[in-house]
């Protein structure tokens, strides 16, 4: 072989390496700007957890508040009806007898004051927990919205 042969030869070679290398190089910076964006989803895919988890926490938080709260409500509602039952506690009503336009000679001798019907007594209590307990959901959904929906 002659030298200007084997010189072709060599840069032939060296031209082939350099094409290779510079394709390689290509492959390589691809590869690493998919390896960027996955990282960067991953971190996201985290910091989406981590938010998610810590509103699971704040929503548990505020279900185990307002429910207490609800419960402690429905107990009071309770024990004020069976103390209305027992007789410890009575239940107060604001009215008023209507006027005949006729004048009471005689006394109402041992008569009781105005009273509610049993059935208007139900009724009373179930309207009061019924209050508590829309009262207690109405702030629950209040603290829920500022807490997770505003943030």
């Amino acid at each position: 072989m002659k030298f200007s042969q084997v010189v072709l030869l060599l840069l032939g070679e060296l031209l082939l390496s350099l094409l290779v290398v510079w394709h390689l190089t290509g492959k390589i910076a691809d590869e690493q700007q998919r390896a960027d964006a996955a990282e960067h989803n991953l971190q996201l895919a985290n910091e989406t957890i981590t938010d998610m988890q810590m509103r699971q926490r704040d929503v548990a938080a505020l279900d185990a508040k307002y429910t207490g709260e609800l419960a402690d409500a429905k107990e009071t509602i309770d024990q004020l009806e069976r103390d209305v039952a027992a007789g410890r506690k009575r239940l107060r009503l604001n009215a008023e007898c209507p006027a005949t336009g006729e004048t009471s000679t005689g006394s109402l001798g041992d008569a009781s004051g105005p009273r509610l019907t049993e059935s208007a007594q139900r009724d009373y209590f179930t309207l009061r927990e019924r209050i508590a307990t829309v009262t207690q959901q109405v702030g629950y959904l209040q603290d829920y919205i500022k807490t997770q929906c505003l943030k």
